[in-house]
């Protein structure tokens, strides 16, 4: 990958809007993934998490709870970090695709029906960053200016 390439994937002028919106985000999908990989607040872990999505259809389990949980730990850690936040937007964007049609679109909009409503929330998010970039309080940002030296 070229210098312009890593620039201008890495590079955003939202300022600090995409702050705004990449912190709690990043939350968000940092306490998900480790429900899912650790069992942490209240989750099943990596093999109760992994038989519930082979229930489901999604198989091998252990290793879409393994994809899933990483996606949405690792990810919602380089979202809070502001680093590499176009290529992570776009993993939890497809991430949250599929979690949408598999899970919840059968339930319709509410969150209350476990629909989804959360997941598009959180798709949208996903979207929004994956367009504007990381902002100006970055790591992605600090990265270009190093680069410009």
């Amino acid at each position: 990958m070229n210098k312009q390439t890593l620039t201008t994937i890495l590079h955003s002028k939202a300022g600090l809007a995409a702050l705004s919106l990449r912190f709690p985000a990043g939350i968000i999908f940092m306490a998900h993934g480790s429900q899912k990989l650790f069992g942490w607040f209240g989750g099943y872990g990596l093999e109760g998490t992994g038989q519930w999505m082979a229930s489901i259809g999604l198989e091998p389990g252990v290793l879409m709870a393994l994809m899933a949980g990483s996606a949405e730990f690792f990810g919602g850690l380089l979202l809070v970090l502001g680093l590499l936040t176009r290529p992570t937007a776009l993993i939890l964007a497809v991430t949250m695709v599929v979690a949408i049609v598999s899970v919840h679109l059968e339930n319709g909009l509410f969150l209350a029906n476990n629909g989804y409503e959360f997941g598009l929330a959180l798709l949208a998010a996903s979207v929004s960053l994956m367009f504007s970039g990381a902002g100006s309080v970055s790591t992605d940002n600090w990265l270009v200016r190093q680069g410009s030296r």
